[in-house]
């Protein structure tokens, strides 16, 4: 079969062929590159394997035991690409890299591979282009199209450029939206595990559907996990909170045992608890819910790098219900309670990213933020919206009140459509309330008027509590509406508190 997309005949892709041809190498594209193409989706990194034809140039590249025909076709395919071309050579691996503009090549020469039991790093060696497909994870990843253009075929093999290769059907399970491995399923995840969270990936992203065989595999190999390092599950993890419908991803990840091992926080989540006919909603369906709600919404609030702020909103939607295992408790008047389960969460956060080896910095420290302050405008539409409630939230919340506006309003999940219909509403009336006080007390992110320096050179204070108490008191006067958000009324107020504790002679 050959490919006739217009894809196929880019002038790069014939420049490639005509090089590997001119060494006398076989050479083709490979990989995700092969399956976007078919499936019509954007792709810019391009992975090409080379393997060594019957009369390719004596001159090779040697690192290892191994040829280093892949660095060899890239160095001449950086030659002829000329001015602005980068090259980058990993020797260790035999693999090559060039870039240009935002054109990303990947070489490598066509290698087997076996594994020990204790480690997912393979043992390599030169092999056929079978071979190499032989190794890869999943049968619509293991498609390769032929790049030689014809005139050295005699030389280099019997394919013709644009002739897809595709052993093991992986067309088929494109057209059959099916995630299945090239192999035994078992050899492939026992020789490297990842890939078991990779097929749960690809699944997520693609709208696709495990093989069974292929699923079961993974339940019987899920605790080969615990020797895949955390920053490389997470990368996958990452991957599927990013998809269109993350709960697809977790859901799975449930349904292989793959869960408790990498996020038993989560998946204590599960269940519901019945006492005396009166159970409780289950809270991981329900996180899963608000994930994809969230999901669903962006990116109109994306504000700074939208990809990186889009994954950290759904971390936090993710764990904005992280506290109530902890907090759940059984009141025979009220039912389940999860009180404080926000703050409980909030607390949970750092370990959790530590132990998930997540980064321990700002975008931590925003997922708890988020996860603190979720309860808070629904306690604001439940009660009387109040000036000074919106003005701490405001100010509490700072430049990510929009997020938190969004996260609780993805947090809405109940089937009763009346009652949805009027939480958003109130939600309507607590965003207009926020406008109309932003815009009269520029509340958000705000400094008291009088600075802790100028209350000590007032009153004639040493650094001491008495200054940021009434630091403190001036700030909560102007969130509650006592004094307007200005100089002179702060000023003001704060004399009249010092001359009430005997600071200054009134």
């Amino acid at each position: 079969m050959r490919i006739t997309s217009e894809k196929i005949q880019d002038p790069i892709l014939r420049m490639i062929g005509e090089e590997a041809d001119r060494l006398g190498l076989e050479c083709y594209v490979i990989g995700g590159w092969v399956r976007d193409l078919i499936l019509h989706r954007p792709s810019t990194d391009i992975d090409v394997v080379v393997a060594k034809g019957p009369s390719a140039v004596s001159h090779q590249h040697s690192e290892g035991g191994r040829s280093g025909i892949g660095i060899l076709l890239a160095e001449a395919v950086a030659k002829r690409m000329g001015k602005g071309a980068h090259l980058s050579v990993f020797k260790t691996y035999g693999t090559a890299q060039v870039k240009k503009k935002d054109l990303e090549l990947e070489f490598v020469g066509a290698r087997r591979e076996s594994y020990t039991r204790d480690s997912r790093n393979p043992i390599v060696e030169d092999g056929t282009l079978q071979e190499d497909q032989n190794r890869r994870d999943f049968t619509i990843n293991a498609m390769a199209i032929c790049l030689n253009n014809g005139e050295g075929r005699k030389v280099v093999g019997d394919k013709e450029y644009g002739e897809l290769v595709d052993p093991f059907d992986g067309m088929g399970d494109l057209e059959r939206c099916i995630i299945r491995t090239p192999l035994d399923p078992d050899i492939t995840y026992s020789d490297d595990p990842l890939r078991m969270m990779r097929a749960i990936r690809f699944a997520t992203q693609l709208g696709f559907n495990l093989d069974g065989e292929t699923f079961d595999a993974i339940v019987r190999n899920k605790e080969r996990i615990k020797i895949i390092t955390k920053e490389r599950i997470n990368e996958e993890l990452h991957k599927i909170m990013l998809s269109r419908r993350p709960s697809e991803g977790w859901l799975l990840l449930d349904k292989t045992g793959l869960l408790p091992l990498i996020f038993p926080e989560l998946a204590a989540l599960k269940g519901v608890e019945v006492k005396s006919g009166r159970g409780h909603k289950d809270v991981f369906l329900h996180t899963l819910r608000v994930v994809d709600n969230v999901a669903l919404r962006q990116p109109s609030a994306v504000s700074i790098q939208p990809s990186d702020h889009e994954l950290w909103l759904r971390w936090a939607a993710l764990l904005h219900d992280i506290g109530k295992p902890r907090s759940k408790a059984w009141d025979p008047q009220a039912g389940w309670t999860f009180r404080n389960h926000n703050y409980i969460g909030s607390k949970m956060i750092p370990k959790i990213f530590r132990t998930m080896k997540l980064p321990l910095n700002e975008k931590m420290q925003y997922v708890q933020k988020m996860v603190d302050l979720h309860m808070r405008p629904i306690h604001l539409i439940e009660d009387t919206v109040t000036d000074s409630a919106v003005r701490r939230l405001l100010f509490e919340a700072g430049d990510d009140i929009e997020d938190l506006m969004l996260l609780c309003d993805a947090d809405i999940t109940s089937r009763n459509e009346e009652k949805v219909a009027r939480f958003h509403r109130n939600y309507q009336l607590v965003r207009e309330k926020m406008v109309e006080l932003e815009e009269r007390d520029r509340i958000r992110n705000f400094q008291p008027p009088v600075k802790g320096e100028e209350i000590m050179q007032l009153l004639g204070l040493e650094p001491c509590s008495t200054v940021g108490e009434l630091k403190a008191a001036i700030k909560d006067a102007i969130l509650d509406g006592v004094i307007p958000n200005e100089y002179e009324p702060a000023k003001a107020y704060l004399m009249q508190l010092a001359a009430e504790k005997g600071l200054i002679k009134a």
